[in-house]
């Protein structure tokens, strides 16, 4: 009898593709872990307090070996430790991912305006470190990027150095005199810690704020990573869970350099 065409395979021939396949998978994955726990992690931006650089829905991309490596910098890890391997420390201006310190299972995103050494204030609104006042410049008033209601002033915010020259600069909120976080006391920034502040000054609880409440004072073994890119933009109802909101998309704002 002439043996069909059809025959079906092996047993061990089968056996041999199903390793075959579960080890691509499992290269595949450990690569894929490799570089989001010692390289580049992505993150969500979930609030309003970095308006109006980072709005909610702005996939961002963020750098592991800025700061070296730690507990903090590891994936899904709720622990933190002040121990850091190839330790890096911050710049004044950076947009730093880190732990919360009072509950380290939470992610936040600032930007450092104190380094350690450093004599913080806000008067009026107005940043002053090491005496030296930071330069505000107003361009103009517009909406609240999350919360279209709400009148905010567009603020121009330039750093001074040491020497009284202007430094990094980036455009932030200001929603009026008033609010707390305005005016505040003294901050002296310990060693191996920084004091960092969102840009929507009157929408961000930040360290200007008891650890209770805002951040406080940052240990440097909480950061994560430097904010570097943001890859893509969602607008508000997009979900994973619901495909059909995928293509809601804001292109403006994809592959933009967070300053």
């Amino acid at each position: 009898m002439t043996p069909s065409p059809t025959a079906t395979r092996a047993p061990a021939s089968l056996l041999t593709e199903a390793i075959d396949v579960v080890r691509t998978v499992a290269i595949g994955l450990t690569a894929a872990l490799t570089l989001h726990a010692t390289l580049f992690q992505p993150f969500t931006i979930p609030s309003s307090s970095m308006e109006p650089g980072l709005v909610v829905g702005d996939y961002i991309v963020v750098s592991k070996p800025a700061y070296g490596w730690g507990l903090a910098s590891l994936p899904f890890s709720p622990w933190v430790s002040q121990g850091r391997l190839f330790d890096r420390p911050a710049q004044r201006g950076d947009v730093v991912v880190f732990r919360l310190p009072r509950d380290p299972s939470q992610t936040w995103i600032k930007r450092v305006i104190g380094l350690p050494g450093d004599r913080v204030q806000v008067a009026n609104g107005q940043v002053i470190v090491n005496g030296q006042a930071w330069t505000r410049t107003s361009l103009g008033q517009t909406r609240d990027h999350d919360a279209p209601w709400r009148t905010v002033e567009h603020v121009r915010e330039t750093q001074m150095t040491a020497d009284g020259e202007p430094g990094r600069s980036y455009v932030t909120y200001d929603g009026g005199p008033g609010h707390p976080g305005d005016d505040t006391g003294v901050y002296v920034v310990p060693a191996g810690q920084y004091l960092v502040m969102g840009d929507n000054r009157d929408n961000s609880l930040d360290g200007r704020f008891a650890p209770d409440v805002g951040v406080g004072l940052l240990p440097q073994g909480n950061l994560v990573g430097r904010a570097e890119w943001i890859v893509a933009s969602w607008k508000p109802g997009a979900s994973l869970l619901k495909p059909w909101t995928w293509l809601q998309v804001r292109p403006d704002r994809a592959f933009q350099r967070i300053r």
